[in-house]
């Protein structure tokens, strides 16, 4: 366990102290399942939301429209319930002296007996506020009922006053049903008999239209709650065809890259035991003949030697130039496998020295031109480019029959380019121009694409041209500008 100081009052457990990075992160396949349900996911999200509020507001509008109809359709009643009533004391009322108390007396009896459905009656105040007519509601006859408010804090008496003072009017507010004895909502309509001073109304209770406004509420909720569902529903069974697809993607992908890969080693293992056939044939063609030649004429002059004879020194002498081509031809083969001048000098004077040995082993006429390079190849270019030359002159020597070889590299804006051209018989014609036929070819291709770059071939009976092309990425950038002639030396 080991104690951090953290202040000159804190420490803190390192133990206790773990890196959450490691949790957070994710494998090539959850990063392809993030990226393909996270976006469906949200859209989804948002689809539903969207419909959720149009749904809730469209069918809101719809709502208040039906209330509003349905409560415009109880004022419509409640006005010809009162107009039922006026026509029945009209007479009397118009006939009568404001202070006429057996015409007053008789409107009473008549709107006291005109009772309508459960509930239905008319009621009458005076402009004081003392309650004249209320059949349903006995208690309230005779009873002053300025200042009356509802459960809510409505007023009730003195705004019926002012209606009926300014002519009539329509007035809301809670009370209580006399068939259940519980409140529900009420919407009166009141007129005003203004010679007596009499609020004369009707009310209708709108319980059954705040229901019916209830259950469209509650069957638009329903609605909006089934429609999320059916898009949750779907959203899953999205999900999961994207989760098995994506699946049996990786499942597939995986194969193929386990039999790329398998090809690949292949390929490896195969340029591997070309290269070591051709290094065994040419230890066993080359540096073993010379060898045996040395061991013989190193026994000659033993011999010759021995017996006193003075052409020991002659066979000293062709063991000792033997022993020099074989050191030579070590030479050559180290060079072949990883030359030195490619590290010590850069690829211009490594290719030289590759076309100069190549031109003086097979009598082949070689060019080699170049161009300063303003910035470097990096290590991986250098190597590539000089094994594509290497492999290039190896196939020339062997099968293009080719009495001329020309090699080209520069460096330009777009990267660098290696350009091989010989006249010989070119390829054979089930060749492309990828270069798929052979090992030799097919390893080009693989270095150049390591690369990012591009190799290009073109043949014909005329000769072959190789063109290897690497990205401006792997040109360096200078760091001094005192190094400058170190790195022109380098390209």
């Amino acid at each position: 366990m080991i104690l951090i100081y953290d202040s000159p009052s804190n420490f803190r457990n390192e133990s206790n102290m773990r890196p959450i990075w490691p949790l957070l992160r994710l494998s090539y396949g959850q990063k392809l399942f993030l990226l393909a349900t996270v976006p469906l996911l949200l859209a989804v999200a948002g689809i539903s939301v969207l419909v959720a509020n149009q749904s809730r507001q469209l069918a809101d509008r719809e709502i208040r429209a039906l209330e509003a109809q349905l409560i415009e359709a109880k004022k419509a009643e409640l006005k010809n319930y009162i107009s039922i009533a006026r026509t029945a004391f009209i007479n009397i009322y118009g006939r009568a002296a404001p202070d006429d108390y057996e015409a007053k007396l008789a409107v009473t009896q008549i709107l006291s007996s005109m009772l309508y459905g459960q509930d239905g009656y008319f009621f009458v105040f005076d402009y004081d506020g003392n309650n004249l007519v209320s059949p349903r509601q006995t208690y309230l006859i005779g009873k002053n009922w300025r200042g009356l408010t509802d459960l809510n804090g409505t007023e009730i008496t003195d705004p019926l006053i002012e209606i009926a003072r300014s002519g009539g009017g329509y007035h809301s507010f809670d009370w209580v049903k006399p068939s259940t004895l519980e409140t529900a909502r009420m919407v009166t309509y009141v007129v005003g008999l203004q010679d007596w001073q009499w609020v004369v109304g009707t009310g209708i209770f709108i319980d059954d239209v705040l229901d019916s406004v209830a259950a469209a509420r509650a069957e638009v909720e329903e609605r909006v709650q089934r429609t999320s569902f059916y898009i949750l529903v779907i959203t899953v069974a999205c999900l999961t065809l994207v989760f098995l697809s994506g699946f049996f993607i990786t499942v597939r992908e995986r194969r193929l890259a386990d039999a790329k890969l398998k090809a690949l080693t292949q390929r490896v293992f195969d340029a591997q035991e070309e290269e070591r056939g051709r290094v065994a044939r040419e230890l066993h063609d080359g540096i073993s003949q010379l060898l045996v030649g040395v061991r013989y004429a190193l026994d000659s002059a033993t011999r010759r030697l021995k017996n006193g004879d003075d052409r020991g020194l002659e066979s000293l002498d062709k063991g000792v130039d033997h022993l020099s081509g074989a050191i030579q031809e070590v030479r050559r083969i180290s060079r072949d496998l990883r030359p030195g001048v490619l590290d010590d000098l850069g690829l211009g004077p490594a290719l030289k020295a590759l076309t100069d040995d190549f031109s003086a082993r097979t009598g082949i006429e070689t060019h080699f031109n170049t161009v300063v390079f303003r910035n470097r190849l990096d290590q991986d270019a250098k190597i590539a480019l000089y094994r594509i030359a290497q492999e290039a002159l190896t196939n020339i020597e062997r099968h293009a029959g080719a009495t001329t070889v020309s090699i080209d590299v520069r460096g330009h804006k777009k990267g660098a380019t290696l350009r091989i051209a010989d006249n010989g018989k070119g390829l054979p014609q089930e060749r492309d121009a990828s270069a798929r036929g052979g090992l030799g070819l097919r390893n080009m291709q693989e270095r150049v694409e390591q690369l990012d770059g591009t190799l290009r071939i073109f043949s014909s009976r005329s000769g072959t041209v190789i063109v290897a092309e690497v990205p401006l990425s792997h040109i360096l950038t200078p760091e001094t500008e005192g190094n400058d002639k170190t790195r022109k030396a380098s390209a």
